[in-house]
């Protein structure tokens, strides 16, 4: 494990939550003044042999990066990451594959709003019906993620100094 192990949040100009990097790069970032410190980690600190620096947890960029409207690749994977590994009929783990909540036969398409994390047994009992058809209503109705949410599911748990960047707070 590195001595610098660790996420930082990254934020655009404007102060929107743009990524997150490891302490390393956010470190380089602040050396070579790309970066300005936010928020430092009052529990640690850098040291080298002449000086000892804050611990980045929130780092803002001096030049705005514009980015083309963030959108979350439809996949599989982040399908069931949306719907946090669960069925979203039964809430089981086991076996998860993908249903279409309006069956494609029938002219569902496949979109973030169509598509739900569901357990075999349950696809299989689903069919060719839709939810309301087989009395088997969501646990949550599907939706598009947003690229913040991704971020919050991507590092676990949140530094409490983040939560206003990714309004959580």
């Amino acid at each position: 494990m590195s001595a610098l192990s660790g996420h930082v949040l990254v934020l655009n100009q404007d102060y929107r939550a743009l990524s997150v990097c490891s302490v390393e790069r956010a470190v380089v970032l602040l050396f070579l003044h790309k970066v300005e410190l936010v928020h430092a980690r009052a529990d640690r600190t850098l040291r080298s042999a002449r000086a000892e620096h804050p611990w980045p947890s929130i780092v803002r960029l001096k030049a705005y990066v514009h980015v083309p409207y963030k959108r979350i690749m439809l996949s599989r994977k982040n399908i069931l990451r949306r719907d946090a590994h669960r069925c979203q009929y039964c809430g089981s783990h086991d076996r998860l594959t993908l249903d279409h909540v309006l069956p494609k036969s029938r002219g569902g398409k496949d979109t973030w709003e169509n598509l739900v994390a569901a357990c075999v047994p349950c696809n299989n009992r689903k069919g060719n019906r839709t939810p309301a058809e087989a009395e088997m209503p969501l646990k949550r109705k599907p939706f598009r993620p947003s690229h913040v949410m991704f971020i919050r599911d991507y590092i676990g748990r949140l530094d409490d100094q983040w939560k206003p960047y990714l309004f959580l707070a």
